[in-house]
């Protein structure tokens, strides 16, 4: 008998069972030379760990539920991380015109790998199933490197939930795209987003280093987080989470209040610097936002970049007492446009102020774009968001955090409020 076979409690699998699982870990475990097995203990513990966790909890997830899209696996990646629970997807972005994995999911698990030390199988371009055994989350520096304009807030959604529960301070040094399609620009993660958890640290700040355009990218950021609550400084993450829940320090955005100002950032690269793209986006912006009862003020900027582009981000502030921002429950709506060729920089600007205002007179706390990405926090320190349409992709989030968190959420479908139910 099997040294594995003898340490595994679920002694009552199949020989097949058993071959399909060495099968996986040698995969996983690539560099294991089984002939020097017996005189590596170390990597025997490892190995054992490894192979329980993926024997008896192993959670299964459809990557074609709901939008279906990358996002299943970037949350499902970090709170795989965070709770420790291994996972193997499959369907992965089924039905799409290139189904399976893209560059920015194999980046985001290398990230974790470098993080955690996690372990992968089948992680490859095109690879419609995933399978992926977290370890211990680790404090360090981490330089990754998506490559062209691969988006950076699309690799954040997997690795800022961790980070945030690591030992000791993390730095991540971030080279890729700001801005682009699909995707949460830098502005909208640091000025909308980040508000929102930013209580979740002892503190957090990024630095933006230099912006990166579609195609060539080249942006880089810097992302420094000193964690208040320390993953492993409990026994495990069901004692974390009991510990997260007794904080009491829900996100509770439920209601507007009174709107202090708007502002916002207005960017292109020098290439665009003679037709004046930045400030004319910034002026068409600020005449529709000129409806508004408070002052407006959006920042215009030039960049050298390695490829031409141009955006815009705006939000809107909002306080019960009139003090700029609260950072324990801030009500902060966001809007953004991308510029393109061939677009007016005029329809950049107009199109991001009219998403603002629709989101100022849905009466939302929180806007829907920023609602998806908050879903995971709420799972873990719990609260309520009313917010201006409760998207898929805000849906499909709920479904992934209850396939590791079980029953978590409520939905008023007809105010768009979800909570928690603890």
């Amino acid at each position: 008998m099997s040294i594995i076979h003898q340490l595994s409690p679920h002694r009552s699998m199949t020989g097949a069972t058993h071959c399909s699982q060495f099968k996986l870990l040698a995969r996983m475990y690539p560099s294991w030379n089984p002939k020097r097995f017996i005189l590596q203990p170390h990597i025997i513990e490892k190995f054992i760990r490894t192979y329980i966790n993926i024997t008896l909890i192993m959670l299964k997830i459809d990557g074609s539920y709901g939008e279906g899209g990358g996002q299943i696996i970037r949350t499902a990646l970090a709170l795989s991380t965070v709770t420790g629970i291994p996972f193997e997807a499959y369907n992965i972005r089924k039905g799409r015109s290139r189904p399976g994995l893209k560059a920015q999911h194999i980046n985001c698990v290398k990230s974790l790998e470098d993080l955690c030390s996690a372990k992968k199988a089948d992680c490859y371009i095109g690879s419609e199933k995933l399978t992926y055994v977290p370890d211990k989350i680790k404090a360090k520096t981490l330089n990754i490197d998506i490559g062209t304009a691969g988006s950076i807030s699309l690799l954040l959604q997997s690795t800022i939930l961790p980070a945030f529960f690591a030992e000791k301070k993390i730095k991540l040094n971030l080279t890729g795209g700001t801005t682009g399609k699909w995707a949460m620009p830098y502005d909208f993660f640091n000025s909308v987003y980040l508000p929102h958890i930013r209580k979740y640290s002892e503190k957090v700040y990024t630095t933006l280093v230099k912006r990166g355009y579609y195609p060539k990218g080249g942006g880089k950021i810097e992302l420094n987080i000193t964690p208040k609550y320390k993953l492993s400084d409990f026994r495990d993450f069901k004692e974390f989470h009991a510990y997260l829940k007794e904080q009491q320090q829900p996100i509770n955005s439920i209601k507007q209040y009174n709107l202090v100002q708007v502002k916002g950032v207005s960017h292109s690269s020098t290439y665009l610097e003679k037709s004046e793209v930045a400030d004319r986006q910034a002026k068409a912006a600020k005449v529709i936002l000129s409806k508004l009862n408070c002052p407006i003020n959006i920042r215009t900027e030039y960049c050298n970049t390695l490829s031409p582009g141009s955006g815009i981000t705006l939000w809107a502030i909002y306080s019960r007492d009139n003090e700029e921002i609260n950072f324990n429950n801030p009500i902060i709506l966001g809007s953004d446009n991308l510029g393109e060729k061939g677009k007016p920089a005029e329809k950049v600007g107009k199109q991001a102020a009219s998403g603002l205002l629709k989101e100022i007179e849905s009466n939302a706390a929180v806007d829907r774009h920023t609602a998806d990405n908050l879903i995971p926090w709420l799972a873990l320190f719990g609260g309520e968001i009313r917010t201006s349409e409760i998207t898929e992709h805000t849906r499909t989030n709920i479904w992934i955090c209850e396939q590791f968190l079980g029953k978590t959420f409520e939905i008023d479908e007809r105010e768009n409020i979800i909570k928690t139910n603890f």
